[in-house]
């Protein structure tokens, strides 16, 4: 497959671009500002529609995996032209380009399109996003829906990896970091979601570009689990001092942006029809460890 991925450093881009380009794919790997590791390299500004016209004549891909977004949940709020820019008007750019040239598109979207009341939310639940980040993905969302045909909608939550990608380090990362330098760190018990190991999302999201499978995909963690409880799986898998995590609630922590409760996500759907299924949590953080061990 030709297969042009934006977003190509970030976490889950730089992921798909190495599995894929392993698999023998042709592989393009759209970026802004920061140079992505694997798949040839392609530069893209979402909010330069002359910039995406130019890759997709470049590249010509058969499938596009859009996983570039503006995902800073408190800068959405204070910047919100921009991300309606980024998240909404980028992303309807990317469909309209996807029908142009006959190209099968998978939208990389969030569990923060749900209001976080419930839990558990399956791909017919109602979305009712809280904060403007999770606005606007609905809204790209409505995009792709209104522009395309055929298409795939996959949500995910908190995706964590071995290596810092685009710039940042992920939730993850910084747990295992602060611990083995001996600092405390305070996490929410109160917010919950389904943290997922990018491997095994990239896995996932290759298989749907593969089979071109239609629709809403739940893709994440079989794992409903809070943050505070995710963090001391990883300190006790990695043999680190637990006690350093120190538990808070959400309303202590000076965020800009509302936060959902939980907006874990029902995988059914995915375990149903995937080969590559969504994993468990212990599964996910030992996959994780055996990558940092083994460099990869």
């Amino acid at each position: 497959m030709k297969i042009l991925v934006t977003g190509g450093s970030g976490l889950l881009g730089s992921k798909i671009s190495e599995i894929a380009s392993n698999q023998g794919h042709e592989v393009y790997s759209a970026y802004n500002t920061h140079h992505p590791p694997h798949g040839t390299s392609i530069r893209m500004d979402l909010t330069d529609e002359a910039s995406c016209v130019k890759a997709f004549e470049r590249t010509k891909p058969e499938i596009v995996i859009h996983s570039a977004a503006m995902t800073n949940v408190d800068l959405c709020e204070t910047d919100k032209d921009m991300a309606w820019k980024i998240n909404v008007e980028g992303t309807r750019t990317i469909a309209e380009l996807c029908n142009h040239h006959k190209c099968f598109l998978i939208l990389i979207s969030t569990d923060y399109v749900f209001d976080g009341i419930k839990g558990l939310y399956s791909e017919t639940d109602k979305p009712s996003p809280i904060n403007y980040y999770g606005y606007t993905k609905l809204k790209a969302e409505e995009a792709v829906e209104k522009t395309l045909e055929k298409y795939c909608i996959v949500r995910t939550s908190v995706i964590f990896g071995s290596r810092p990608a685009a710039g940042k380090i992920n939730f993850a990362l910084w747990v295992l970091d602060s611990l083995r330098k001996g600092k405390r760190v305070n996490i929410v018990t109160d917010q919950i979601n389904s943290p997922t190991l990018n491997t095994n999302l990239a896995n996932m999201v290759l298989e749907t570009a593969e089979r071109r499978l239609t629709g809403i995909y739940h893709l994440a963690s079989a794992t409903p689990i809070s943050r505070y409880d995710f963090a001391i799986l990883l300190a006790r898998e990695f043999g680190l001092n637990d006690e350093l995590i120190q538990p808070t609630t959400s309303d202590k922590i000076n965020w800009i942006a509302k936060r959902p409760k939980n907006t874990s996500l029902n995988v059914t759907k995915a375990s149903n029809h995937l080969r590559n299924k969504p994993i468990d949590i212990q599964q996910a953080i030992r996959k994780l460890k055996q990558e940092l061990e083994s460099g990869g």
